[in-house]
């Protein structure tokens, strides 16, 4: 029996760059006919938008509660990679992801990842070699290779790299790139190793070199990592070598909008609607192979409708030909899944006796993801906090080593008082913490050990906090609740001095070792200029 559909509107047609008023006809879940209607004159009528890179564990929220937030704002795909799941729990561990994404309105797509761990001084579960990572990639669901962090190793055609690179190739399916500030001949040499995007610029310098190689740039604005104002000009410059994506993408920040809020932000900047869409919409689906419509004759039902291009309330959410803001989905597991945690933290880790007096200190530069190499010259014996210079310890402990951890310096995050600490740590998520004392830091790391998983602020009086039960990463709350509990953590962290946008973000990735500029790892600081190990004092 045939479902039989007719949506009018103005229909704005991001392949043949038109927009008329229109009456789309919809049988079982595909476009059939699309009449001209001039009488037609709202609403608008545009394809449903792609997040073209994102973690979904990043949003703290199930596959599930993150879809359902996600088709609110008129998101109708991801290509997600689950790179976090698979640093803590492994093959299974994504695929577990997989079936769980089954449940959720989104069309969920998934990059396999490529980097278990980060680089070869990371820890994880289990490490990805070519034949786990061959036998993802030949999932139904499956639509590249993820982010290959390791550039290094392409340059220096690593052979257990390039294995990698080449289950894809041999599959014709794209490789995602990560190479912030890779520029020269090394670029060259990354890029010819068909890898065919990058998320990490930053300057449009950057990103234009990149297209110039034949790379698509990916215009990231998440939680931690903002480059819109930098690149947007690449929307009308270079229409079909731009997508828009989220990478990361906080529970607060996600109740209130997805890739709608860069479509909002372009269109004020005065970009053409229809290389918007491009970006938005018809360049992630052209560049995965994504089995999303693009509002054409035969496509697949896909698209939102919305009031009008100022204010840009989505009225519907169409996938398949089904309004899926008027469905109920819901995320319920009887038991949540093994993986690896410590079972309990010795204070003394935190006492790091130095010898020298001038040391280096990670510096935090608001809302990017690198960071500064700085140094600081201190008078004690021991490696302490220095409030007045906003200097505060960092330390790293190991998910998968019990009592292995290490202590060093950071600035910029401008707390006051007590410590702030979560088990989101990318990408091998160990427990990573800062904090002002060594009493508060204790405290905070003993929350995110006795819930398996959470973010927290703790002082001597207080301690406030949100478990992550799902592999340490995720809750079960729906976008709200988690909402509510992270915004209540987060202003409690402000109240006492932080002066980051996104403090939790930005602590997720102090020890992620392959992202500039220095780093810190249970054993040691980390140069990712040199991509080796450095100690803690200047000079060395």
């Amino acid at each position: 029996m045939k479902k039989n559909k007719m949506i009018s509107g103005v229909l704005c047609d991001p392949v043949g760059g038109l927009h008329y008023g229109a009456n789309v006809l919809i049988e079982n879940g595909i476009i059939v006919n699309i009449e001209r209607k001039d009488e037609c004159f709202g609403p608008l009528i545009l394809p449903g938008f792609v997040d073209s890179h994102v973690h979904i564990e990043s949003s703290m929220l199930s596959p599930v509660e993150f879809g359902v937030a996600a088709v609110r704002h008129g998101t109708v795909a991801v290509v997600a990679d689950p790179h976090e799941v698979a640093n803590v729990a492994g093959v299974e561990g994504v695929k577990e992801m997989m079936t769980f994404a089954k449940k959720s309105p989104l069309k969920t797509f998934f990059a396999i990842p490529s980097c278990v761990p980060a680089s070869p001084f990371d820890e994880c579960f289990e490490r990805f070699d070519a034949e786990k990572v061959g036998g993802l990639l030949d999932g139904d669901s499956v639509v590249g290779l993820g982010e290959m962090m390791n550039f290094p190793g392409v340059i220096n055609r690593v052979p257990e790299v390039m294995a990698l690179i080449k289950e894809a190739n041999k599959r014709g399916k794209p490789i995602d790139g990560h190479a912030p500030g890779l520029t020269g001949d090394d670029l060259k040499k990354y890029v010819s190793a068909n890898i065919s995007t990058d998320h990490e610029c930053f300057t449009l310098k950057e990103a234009e070199e990149k297209i110039a190689l034949g790379m698509k740039i990916l215009i990231r604005e998440g939680s931690g990592a903002r480059n819109f104002n930098a690149l947007h000009s690449l929307i009308d410059s270079n229409p079909d070598a731009a997508m828009f994506c989220t990478d990361d993408c906080h529970p607060d920040v996600l109740e209130t909008g997805h890739i709608n809020l860069h479509v909002k932000k372009a269109l004020k900047a005065g970009h053409d609607i229809f290389n918007v869409l491009r970006v938005a919409s018809v360049n992630p689906v052209k560049h995965y192979n994504l089995p999303v419509g693009l509002l054409q004759v035969g496509d697949p039902a896909d698209f939102i409708l919305v009031d009008n291009l100022k204010d840009f309330n989505v009225l519907a959410t169409y996938i398949k030909g089904v309004n899926v803001l008027n469905e109920k989905y819901t995320f319920d597991i009887t038991s949540l899944p093994e993986y690896v945690f410590p079972r309990s933290f010795d204070s003394k880790l935190l006492v790091k006796k130095i010898s020298k007096q001038n040391l280096k200190v990670i510096g935090v530069i608001e809302n990017e993801l690198i960071t500064e190499s700085l140094t600081h010259n201190v008078s004690d014996k021991f490696l302490t906090s220095n409030l007045q210079e906003d200097i505060l310890k960092i330390c790293v402990v190991s998910r998968y080593t019990q009592n292995k951890s290490n202590v060093a310096l950071i600035k910029g995050f401008g707390l006051k008082n007590g410590a702030i600490a979560c088990s989101v740590a990318h990408d091998s998520h160990h427990i990573i913490c800062v904090g002002c004392d060594d009493n508060s830091m204790q405290k905070a790391i003993d929350f995110i050990i006795k819930n398996k998983g959470g973010i927290c602020y703790c002082n001597a009086d207080e301690e406030i906090g949100m478990p992550l039960p799902l592999f340490g990463l995720m809750t079960t709350y729906n976008v709200e609740m988690a909402s509510k509990n992270y915004k209540r953590v987060n202003n409690e962290v402000k109240r006492n001095g932080c002066k980051l946008d996104a403090p939790f973000m930005t602590l997720a990735f102090m020890a992620l070792s392959v992202i500039p500029h220095l780093k810190i790892t249970p054993d040691s600081l980390f140069d990712v200029d040199k991509f080796s190990p450095t100690s803690i004092y200047a000079g060395e």
